[in-house]
């Protein structure tokens, strides 16, 4: 299945609002990716997507990737430096365990919203939302680039 078909068009926009709404209160740019598969260890996958996405080259360094790869069933958040600089280790622990329960009831669209949107609440803490804030990423869905 290409990994672009994986979502209905709703589905797709849950998280695509979820992504916009969250980004409304922080100043966090939030990316979600989806492949079919993979070969390796996912956080490698995760990373080169990161940067493949330009996602390093945010202003304060506040971008976060949420990474699903539908065959592998496997997922990764990954943040950027300036988030890990101020974050406790455990940080992404609460977010992935509430997607996890979304996932084990096939409900991927539903728990990548709620992924983003908990991302988000955590997020503007730290990284609260600024007069002059410019969108610095895509809000859309990003999908594998062979296809």
């Amino acid at each position: 299945m290409k990994a672009s078909e994986f979502f209905t068009p709703e589905g797709r926009k849950l998280i695509e609002e979820a992504i916009a709404g969250s980004e409304m209160e922080t100043s966090a740019e939030i990316r979600v990716h989806i492949e079919s598969a993979f070969k390796g260890q996912i956080l490698d996958r995760a990373a080169k997507v990161f940067a493949d996405l330009n996602m390093h080259k945010t202003r304060l360094r506040n971008g976060v990737l949420i990474f699903f790869s539908i065959e592998n069933k496997q997922f990764a958040i990954l943040g950027d430096a300036g988030i890990n600089q101020l974050v406790p280790g455990n940080f992404w622990n609460e977010i992935k365990n509430a997607m996890e329960d979304h996932f084990r009831n096939s409900d991927f669209a539903v728990g990548l919203a709620a992924g983003v949107k908990m991302a988000g609440e955590q997020l503007k803490k730290h990284f609260p939302r600024q007069q002059d804030d410019v969108n610095e990423l895509s809000n859309e869905v990003s999908f594998d680039s062979s296809e």
